[in-house]
């Protein structure tokens, strides 16, 4: 079980840095494996994790993800200590510790950093306690379930800036040492927020912070808090597209309506709205754009009461219809897309409804929010970043309403638009986020950057508000040599990796663009989809002690295993240690590049047991009794069972093309869907009828 987690947080310079100890102890009679799910916050860097060994305090390297594994199994076989740290998409990380013996405590310590993002007039401090894929503990005892002592403190200057931090989900006990202050949560909890007040001024505030190792170009954080100053009003046509399918229903249904309250309620009389609900079908509450009059905002309220879950999930048809309207020249457009699914009715390819989204979208500014274990998160994410504006992934035990009120209280003024930062003097390089970029209330404009020379320079930041163009501008320096702040480059090199994977997505995939994510995982220590991070015992050679299990073949029928990793290329069949070493790479491709969370779990919880697993399209598969098996599958789904290649094959891949991936792994096959699922069976049927595929498509 975990036996207590301490969670430490300082905040300097704007940035927090985070310290976190999770001890755990085996209260079971076997070995026990410590394996938990580490969520970090949005765009934190992972700087390191510190494993107990023999009362010593253990750091480790990062490496190539396929590597890493490799050492860390071995040693395991062999009942050493080793930690292991791997991403698993979507700011989750999971951690690995083993042997646990009966009744022996083991210590980890895992140290982040992330920048401190400003809600309206304080600083937001979020931490989500790390849950377990399957259980805290895993031994012969099952004892895994139970949770011990936690602590979260956060530490901060006791200057005039800063004012009483509070919380919205904790009693806090506040305490003053000196130049520090500091608020410890008293109860416990899994979700934590802080909120640390900020003094505003008239006048705009410019900080930088740099970084520069010696040889190379240097590394900056570039921050602009606009003056505290009552722009004049942007008019604005918001747009609110709600998935009311199905698997909306319950819990998530009501604190959708409860969001779309929050959203009217910060509408001003000059904004123009329109609601949006999908599921099979796609529904408006009014044609076109309406006055956000109280008459109407009453009247959009009782539509929200209205609605239903149930149906499937239209989301190419819902983002069409938020974006027929026309932009009308001065006014700003926003959209806020909230789903819990995956396409299921319409266009089913994320690739094309992006595609489409991005043709239709003009000068709108997109934030989608994805709810939940099961929906698209790759199409969530790349709404976001083709439509300038931000993805907010909310998990099945967070609230809907806190996270859509949250954005559409920042959306209610927008401060700054078309912002770009301007350096006279020195240059800037692969800069994060990409210019332009949007500043709206309660925000700060954050950019890391590389530069590549030194000496002074004019930092100027220009961009547009509704009174017309606006400038602000400092002098700075920038030097060649500075060995502070050094987390910086961290933080560069975390939100480029992020970079790199949304172009992936956008783009498709290249050798350029994979050797640059592993280049900057294994350089910078930071857990990718291609690097992990492993610590074993003092004095032991990681890599040497791999030994021959490293001798294993580099390549298989003239495929570099890395390749595999990045690609996911299958084999039919593979004989002696090259099957081996090439069931290895191909498994940990498949729980990497698991689209879902739930998949992510799922293909974790198969490799731990030994199975055998494959990704096809956004799914992945483990091979059970000879069955290539949708690891989503449900023992209640009810299946629909057709024989490979027969005419109902092939007039279901007419019906649900997003299929032709899984079916594609063989002729004996289960496909889960939203409630139904498919099983390609050689004692399958031949033949549906018309009326059983439209019950297929209605449950798929």
């Amino acid at each position: 079980m975990r036996q207590s987690s301490d969670v430490n947080a300082e905040l300097v310079n704007g940035v927090l840095r985070y310290e976190v100890t999770e001890t755990f102890v085996n209260r079971g009679s076997g070995i026990g494996e410590a394996d938990y799910l580490f969520p970090l916050p949005r765009g934190a860097a992972f700087q390191d994790l510190k494993l107990s060994i023999n009362g010593e305090l253990v750091s480790g390297e990062a490496m190539s993800a396929m590597q890493a594994r490799q050492i860390y199994e071995q040693i395991v076989r062999q009942r050493r200590d080793p930690a292991l740290v791997e991403w698993m998409g979507y700011g989750l990380l999971r951690a690995r510790i083993f042997p646990i013996a009966p009744g022996e405590e083991k210590k980890v310590v895992v140290r982040f950093q992330s920048v401190a993002e400003r809600e309206g007039d304080a600083l937001r401090v979020d931490y989500f306690r790390g849950t377990k894929p399957n259980s805290a503990i895993r031994d012969g005892d099952g004892d895994g379930a139970r949770e011990g002592r936690t602590s979260f403190t956060l530490t901060y200057p006791a200057d005039a800036v800063y004012g009483n931090a509070y919380s919205p989900t904790h009693s806090l006990i506040a305490t003053r040492s000196g130049s520090r202050r500091e608020a410890r949560v008293d109860g416990e909890g899994r979700e934590i927020t802080l909120l640390v007040p900020v003094r505003r001024s008239s006048e705009p505030s410019i900080s930088m912070l740099t970084y520069a190792p010696a040889g190379e170009d240097g590394f900056a954080l570039i921050a602009l808090s606009p003056p505290a100053v009552a722009p004049r009003v942007t008019d604005r046509d918001v747009t609110l597209v709600l998935d009311v399918s199905g698997s909306m229903s319950g819990v998530k249904i009501n604190q959708a309506r409860a969001a779309g309250k929050q959203l009217l309620a910060t509408l001003r009389p000059t904004d123009r709205f329109r609601l949006v609900d999908f599921s099979t079908d796609v529904r408006t509450f009014r044609d076109e754009f309406v006055r956000a009059t109280d008459d109407n905002v009453r009247a959009a309220s009782r539509y929200l009461e209205s609605l239903d879950a149930s149906g499937s999930t239209n989301i190419s048809g819902a983002l069409e219809e938020a974006l027929r309207p026309p932009v009308v020249s001065g006014r700003l457009g926003l959209v806020l897309f909230v789903t819990d699914g995956q396409p299921t009715v319409g266009e089913r390819d994320p690739e094309a409804i992006a595609r489409r989204v991005s043709a239709l979208r003009d000068s709108r500014r997109i934030f989608s929010f994805g709810v939940g274990a099961d929906l698209n998160a790759a199409l969530v994410e790349r709404l976001a970043v083709e439509g300038r504006g931000t993805a907010q992934f909310v998990r099945p035990d967070e609230s809907v309403e806190r996270a859509v009120s949250i954005v559409a209280s920042r959306l209610s003024n927008p401060v700054v638009t078309d912002i770009k930062v301007y350096t006279d003097g020195v240059r800037l390089l692969k800069t994060l986020p990409a210019q332009p970029s949007d500043i709206f209330a309660g925000q700060d404009f954050v950019m890391l950057a590389r530069y590549d020379h030194d000496g002074p320079a004019r930092l100027r930041f220009e961009g547009r508000t509704a009174s017309g163009p606006v400038e602000w501008s400092t002098r700075v320096v920038f030097p060649a040599s500075s060995r502070e702040n050094s987390f910086i480059a961290r933080l560069w090199a975390t939100q480029r990796v992020g970079y790199l994977s949304a172009e992936k997505r956008r783009n498709g995939g290249s050798s350029e663009v994979d050797d640059e994510i592993r280049k900057l995982g294994e350089r910078y220590g930071i857990p990718t989809e291609f690097s992990s991070y492993l610590v074993v015992e003092p004095g032991m050679d990681a890599r040497r002690r791999l030994g021959a299990a490293m001798n294993a073949p580099t390549s298989v029928g003239g495929v570099r295993l890395e390749q595999v990793v990045v690609t996911g290329i299958a084999v039919t069949s593979k004989r002696g240690d090259d099957a081996k070493s090439f069931e290895a790479a191909r498994t940990a491709a498949a729980q990497r590049s698991a689209t879902t969370l739930s998949a992510a779990d799922a293909a974790s919880a198969v490799i731990d047991a030994g199975g055998e697993v494959r990704r096809a399209g956004n799914k992945v598969f483990a091979m059970r009794d000879g069955v290539w098996t949708d690891t989503a599958l449900r023992d209640s789904t009810v299946g629909v069972k057709v024989r490979a290649y027969s005419a109902a094959y092939f007039r279901i891949l007419d019906l649900l093309p997003e299929l032709r991936e899984s079916f594609a792994l063989g002729e004996r096959v289960i496909v889960a869907g939203r409630t139904i699922a498919i099983e390609i069976s050689p004692a399958g049927a031949e033949s549906l009828s018309d009326s059983d595929l439209r019950s297929l498509q209605a449950k798929w």
